[in-house]
């Protein structure tokens, strides 16, 4: 009977310690061929092409290219790429990005010794995973009404202490239009005012990327 190949992985992570730790769990595992190692998103890409790999392990927080905008790079080109994601953030916003981009498996650092492998092994079997504490927060607010990419720019600009009359002139809205988004943003997140709204938003993740 002959041998199924080793699952070629890429890491990509701008933390030389914390990959020198991946590096030293995979190489224990015959199951397992690491293929290269990246440290922002550029060398990714560039990695991705040239060695094609199964899984790629992905990190969110990058110089330069962040993880979700990597994926979706990546995806662009090779629709069929399978990443992981290992990653500090469990804020269920930031979850669903990664999802949204492509990601079907999302790890918190944390919690990798114990489940980095069987999630490489099922992303790579087309299946996805998400560890329990990450699927516990976005449960929390899975029947929530989501912002619209108008209310997050809207909401970016609150939490930098904008005006509304100068919210609007940047985003080329009235006024009135932008009390409009703000009330239905407070309606949104469950908020009392507007800096309540920027606290939830910090908290979920919402004003992150």
């Amino acid at each position: 009977m002959k041998e199924s190949s080793p699952i070629k992985v890429l890491l990509v992570d701008d933390h030389p310690v914390f990959r020198e730790g991946i590096v030293a769990v995979l190489q224990g595992e015959e199951e397992f061929l690491l293929v290269g190692e990246a440290a922002n998103g550029e060398e990714a890409t560039e990695f991705f092409r040239s060695v094609r790999p199964d899984v790629t392990l992905m990190d969110l927080q990058m110089h330069g290219l962040s993880g979700i905008e990597t994926i979706r790079l990546i995806r662009r080109e090779f629709p069929d790429a399978r990443f992981v994601v290992l990653t500090t953030y469990s804020k269920d916003a930031q979850v669903l990005r990664a999802l949204e981009a492509g990601a079907a498996g999302y790890l918190l650092k944390s919690a990798l010794r114990k489940e980095l492998l069987n999630t490489i092994r099922a992303v790579h079997a087309g299946g996805k995973s998400i560890c329990p504490e990450v699927a516990t927060e976005v449960a929390k607010h899975i029947l929530d009404d989501v912002l619209s990419e108008r209310e997050i720019q809207v909401l970016k600009r609150v939490a930098g202490g904008t005006a509304n009359r100068v919210i609007g002139s940047e985003l080329g809205l009235t006024e009135a239009t932008v009390k409009s988004h703000l009330k239905s943003i407070m309606l949104k997140l469950g908020a009392n005012d507007r800096t309540h709204a920027v606290v939830i938003g910090i908290k979920r993740g919402i004003l992150d990327g």
